[in-house]
């Protein structure tokens, strides 16, 4: 009996040190989308005779290109600046909501394809603040998905995917994108 004491002992401490060291509260992500946006943001990028309505401009060339027109057939090593209008609709005239600022690199010689890092910063009434974004886009794809890394304000530290839907491409001028953003974590 004597050695049956210290061992239920042992148990007892054993039970109480695991049940302590559990985390209360501990938070767990939706599987829903807690917030669901869609805009759409519009680019004109500058070719050297547009410089009144750019919206954006190539900053970086490969050695074979030009800072006016895009390089290549796939536009490999290009890096363009943006400064997008974000509307909630898809027509450019819209009052804009806010704007696309960042850049996207054209990143692969054989596939048309760039990689991306924006953010949205709003400047209406019923959004403030900002959402970043970053990822991957292989644009001869339907539909992409990038990732919501944060943002502030209204969009404090939120997580999430933005879905990327070419909406309209006018030659090497113009393009518009829809963005359908599913946040899954919001505060």
């Amino acid at each position: 009996m004597a050695t049956l004491k210290p061992i239920s002992t042992l148990l007892l401490f054993f039970l109480l040190l695991s049940t302590s060291a559990a985390k209360p509260g501990k938070r767990v992500r939706a599987h829903k989308p807690c917030k669901k946006l869609v805009f759409y943001f519009h680019d004109i990028i500058y070719n050297g005779k547009n410089a009144k309505n750019a919206t954006s401009a190539i900053v970086g060339a490969p050695a074979w290109g030009n800072r006016t027109i895009l390089a290549g057939k796939n536009h490999f090593g290009n890096m363009v600046v943006l400064d997008d209008p974000i509307t909630l609709d898809n027509d450019l005239h819209s009052t804009p909501v806010g704007r696309a600022q960042g850049f996207y690199l054209y990143d692969k010689k054989d596939i048309f394809t760039a990689w991306l890092g924006f953010s949205f910063v709003f400047n209406s009434s019923k959004h403030k603040g900002s959402i970043n974004f970053a990822g991957a886009d292989p644009l001869m794809n339907k539909t992409r998905d990038i990732s919501v890394l944060g943002g502030t304000s209204n969009f404090f530290m939120a997580r999430g995917i933005a879905t990327l839907m070419t909406d309209a491409f006018e030659g090497e001028v113009y393009f518009r994108l829809r963005a359908e953003i599913n946040l899954y974590e919001c505060w």
